[in-house]
């Protein structure tokens, strides 16, 4: 969910050249458990940062920014309307797996509906995906009638695709943590990556593409 306002943050970046592995936040933190030392991991929720905290391999990490879950439908779509059309037989839907923040987030979501409602829209779930392009992608293969994924996602489809708000009773906290990772090559450019992602450049880029400031408490 990341990729397009960190690729315009890059291009601003002056103190280094910046290269990117983007993928699941889970999958990323799976790496640097394993002893791959990028200089930052950013993952679109805090919970990843904080155990690599507690394992010793990160820095203490930070909130920079959030984001606002929806539901995802293609822009010509006028099958799905609201959430409660996701319980209809027949509808076709796209979640993320539960070890990454999308699919955790979306399970935030459905645990908080009555007991039907829940069992009906789990019953039409027919993809689990590793990442949010997942969904985005089988969205707009048509593969799928509707996916729970980020704005900020539908918003880089430019067009294709279209967002379905959520009740604010039902939306969950979409916080991002950032941690520079111990051990890698290049600490002060790390240190000033995210520094940027606070209150410079990069910033002004997740703003620019749809992403909220971070929450108060975090």
């Amino acid at each position: 969910s990341l990729k397009a306002a960190f690729t315009a943050y890059a291009h601003q970046f002056t103190q280094a050249s910046v290269r990117y592995s983007f993928a699941g936040s889970d999958m990323l933190a799976a790496q640097i458990e394993q002893g791959v030392r990028p200089e930052v991991f950013a993952s679109a929720n805090t919970s990843l940062p904080d155990l690599l905290y507690s394992k010793h391999l990160v820095s203490k990490p930070v909130t920079f920014a959030a984001n606002e879950l929806v539901i995802a439908v293609p822009a010509k779509s006028t099958r799905i309307r609201t959430l409660s059309d996701l319980e209809r037989p027949g509808v076709t839907v796209a979640i993320g797996s539960a070890s990454v923040p999308i699919g955790s987030y979306t399970r935030e979501v459905l645990a908080r509906l009555q007991p039907t409602s829940r069992a009906r829209i789990i019953a039409n779930v027919r993809s689990q995906e590793p990442d949010v392009s997942g969904i985005v992608g089988k969205l707009t293969q048509g593969a799928v009638d509707a996916g729970f994924t980020y704005i900020t996602d539908v918003q880089t489809t430019r067009g294709a695709l279209k967002a379905i708000v959520l009740p604010s009773s039902l939306q969950p906290v979409v916080a991002y943590g950032v941690a520079i990772v111990k051990g890698a090559a290049h600490p002060a450019q790390a240190r000033a990556f995210l520094s940027g992602l606070l209150r410079g450049a990069g910033r002004a880029d997740l703003m620019s593409a749809g992403f909220l400031p971070a929450p108060r408490n975090s």
